[in-house]
């Protein structure tokens, strides 16, 4: 039989409901539309709307992951790192075994799940914030992808290009599929046991475990998640780019942030979801392409990312002390 919390409309409004932070990134949504529309007549067009929602594909992979991950309480700084590792394994391992790509990608999604497990176990074990032990995972990770390939590695073999850049009926297939899977975890985290764990252990930890939540299971669980999903990414990188290198995934550690919290997960955890964070994604695609469009250099693109998440942080504050 399932717990009333399961079903509480109260549980929904607390927890999934916490803020209007999406309506407020949905708004600047449209006004960054506008402000493209009028910085370049190509900005709205139909083929760069398209374009966009296929350019967010590897920061909406990693920051699904990272959603789950921080509203636990928690947070996963390995994710940059093991991008690294997965997109160069994909890409080196392809071209060392003549082509054997199903092989490399198994290889490079086995060991993102064997990551993410000891991620969990480690936070578990030591008890300490999953933000120290990611961080020296994340360090291992890039240590040990720099002994393997000091630079870029491999290549990929013909036709794989297409996970990156597949289009049916000019539909990007990985960038629709990666929305699909959003609305499901959307779904998922709503509507199962599982997915409500997840909330209240980063609502109240011991609460959680005196209640009889498998807290162990829940932390588990998320940080495996986090890491396939940045294990996924780093394929679709290798994909898109031909090949991977040491330090592909370095700036989505960050990147993989910014959208959680500019969507209104709360970084203390236990409100939030994955909708917001893929408004957030939408919104930092959009801005970077309006970018583009108005030929400012590429490196603006990490001063944006950087203050719109002190931004957010700072939008979260405020929303959790007035919830309190």
């Amino acid at each position: 039989m399932r717990s009333p919390i399961d079903r509480s409309p109260r549980f929904f409004r607390r927890h999934v409901v916490p803020n209007g932070a999406g309506y407020i990134v949905t708004g600047l949504i449209v006004v960054l539309f506008i402000a493209g529309a009028s910085v370049s007549d190509r900005f709205s067009t139909l083929s760069n709307l398209l374009n966009i929602h296929q350019q967010s594909t590897g920061l909406a992979l990693v920051a699904l992951g990272q959603t789950l991950a921080v509203l636990t309480g928690g947070i996963d700084l390995s994710v940059g790192s093991l991008i690294s590792v997965t997109a160069t394994l994909t890409s080196g391992l392809s071209d060392s075994t003549q082509g054997a790509w199903e092989i490399a990608i198994s290889v490079a999604l086995a060991l993102s799940i064997l990551v993410g497990l000891l991620n969990g176990l480690l936070v578990l074990w030591l008890r300490v914030h999953p933000l120290i032990v990611t961080l020296g995972m994340g360090a291992v990770l890039q240590g040990g992808i720099l002994y393997y390939a000091s630079g870029p590695a491999g290549s990929v073999p013909d036709g794989f290009d297409a996970l990156a850049y597949g289009r049916y009926a000019n539909l990007p297939v990985t960038a629709t599929i990666v929305l699909l899977l959003y609305v499901a975890m959307s779904y998922f985290m709503r509507n199962t046991r599982l997915g409500r764990y997840v909330y209240l252990v980063g609502d109240d930890q011991n609460a959680a475990t005196l209640s009889g939540i498998p807290r162990k299971r829940v932390i588990l669980f998320v940080y495996t998640f986090s890491a396939l999903c940045a294990g996924l990414t780093g394929v679709y990188l290798a994909a898109q780019f031909g090949s991977g290198q040491p330090y592909l995934g370095a700036n989505y550690t960050l990147a993989s942030i910014t959208p959680v919290v500019v969507g209104g997960t709360i970084l203390s955890g236990g409100r939030g979801g994955v909708i917001g964070t893929l408004l957030g994604v939408y919104l930092l695609s959009m801005l970077n392409n309006l970018i583009n469009f108005a030929g400012v250099p590429s490196q603006y693109q990490l001063i944006v990312q950087g203050i719109a998440i002190i931004a957010a942080v700072c939008i979260n504050v405020q929303q959790k002390r007035r919830i309190a």
